[in-house]
């Protein structure tokens, strides 16, 4: 069986995400729409694909099973309603659409006619959120506390007049960018509720917001998620950490390819996450010469073996890691189409619920004012 997959959208993205997908048996990329010309025909000729300049005439080509969408934030929604009701699959880079009314939607639609439904919320394909998530459900560090994403990221690439600053076209940064975060934590914690948010405009120039802020609150614990777009590009990055009450994870990248784990344990609990990182460097820390050792804290007296700090992981390793993570979306979406008894690690849920907060944290913060 064969995937036969058309590109709407031309850009530097539709070049990462395509290589990604051929790197799968079966897939092929047989067209290619954009209403930049000269764009589309490069891509074409790099996948030796057709060209369509004019959107209708790709949902009408039958020999397409999958649209997949990467063009900007504000063309999501209709772009996707008229490949699901052209009866195509439909994989779309996030945000779902600017507004959850919408995504709810298209997912009615997709749903009524047994059509795939997926937006690129790819950070659960990374092995590191499978890490994370098994420490939190068995317990290794005790409970969950606090947690925190923060991102310096770059504007080098954005221009004054780039979509991405238009609310009206990107939908903002939380809609735009949040949504991977705000997916990310509700798979390790659940659902989460937002407390607060805010926005800061640019020093430079004040039609521009550069940064933002929410709060969103969990079962156990409440996490704190800062974006600021505002860095050269020498200087982008961003950190995760994850408080327990008994130690504290730390990921490296937006893309999270290291990871460092520092806190107390006890042997079996130890040898459970090393488990999980093959090759990960340990640092035991000094402690007397007795071979159990009791802390307290919470409340309550706890016994452990070992204090040590735990890292694994390149943060040169990003691109390599990106790659493989939308190589395994594609994998377990073609398998759902394939077979839809088969339970994906990402479905049409997660793009709803991603946009909610995003949406919430938008309206929250038009609502505060720091002045």
């Amino acid at each position: 069986m064969q995937l036969n997959i058309g590109i709407v959208g031309a850009g530097g993205f539709a070049h990462f995400a395509a290589k990604a997908f051929l790197q799968v048996a079966g897939i092929n990329i047989v067209a290619v729409h954009d209403v930049n010309e000269a764009v589309a025909k490069e891509l074409s000729s790099e996948l030796n694909a057709k060209i369509y300049t004019d959107y209708d005439a790709l949902l009408n080509d039958s020999d397409i099973n999958l649209i997949y969408i990467a063009t900007p934030p504000f063309l999501h929604y209709l772009q996707s309603k008229k490949a699901l009701l052209a009866n195509k699959h439909v994989i779309c880079e996030k945000p779902a659409a600017l507004h959850v009314k919408e995504a709810e939607e298209l997912v009615t639609i997709a749903k009524t006619a047994g059509l795939l439904y997926v937006v690129n919320l790819m950070q659960r394909y990374n092995f590191l959120y499978d890490v994370v998530k098994k420490i939190i459900d068995e317990k290794l560090a005790g409970n969950f506390l606090h947690g925190f994403f923060e991102n310096y990221a770059s504007d080098e690439n954005l221009n004054a007049e780039h979509w991405f600053w238009n609310e009206e076209k990107s939908g903002g940064i939380f809609i735009e960018h949040g949504v991977h975060f705000f997916d990310m934590f509700s798979g390790w914690l659940g659902e989460g509720e937002l407390v607060n948010a805010f926005t800061l405009q640019s020093s430079i120039n004040k039609k521009i917001t550069d940064r933002v802020q929410a709060t969103v609150l969990y079962k156990d614990g409440f996490v704190n998620f800062y974006h600021g777009f505002n860095q050269p590009k020498i200087l982008d990055r961003q950190e995760l950490r994850l408080q327990f009450e008994y130690g504290e994870i730390t990921l490296y990248e937006w893309i999270p390819v290291k990871i460092k784990f520092h806190g107390i344990f006890t042997n079996e609990q130890l040898e459970k996450i090393l488990d999980q990182l093959p090759g990960a460097s340990v640092v035991y820390h000094n402690l007397s010469e007795e071979n159990t050792y009791k802390m307290k804290g919470r409340f309550s007296e706890k016994n452990f073996d070992v204090h040590v700090t735990i890292e694994h992981g390149n943060t040169a390793d990003k691109q390599n890691r990106y790659q493989k993570m939308v190589s395994a979306l594609i994998t377990d979406q073609w398998s759902w189409i394939k077979n839809q008894k088969h339970v994906r690690t990402i479905d049409e849920t997660n793009a709803v619920q991603s946009l909610n907060i995003a949406e919430q944290a938008t309206q929250t913060a038009k609502g505060y004012s720091l002045f």
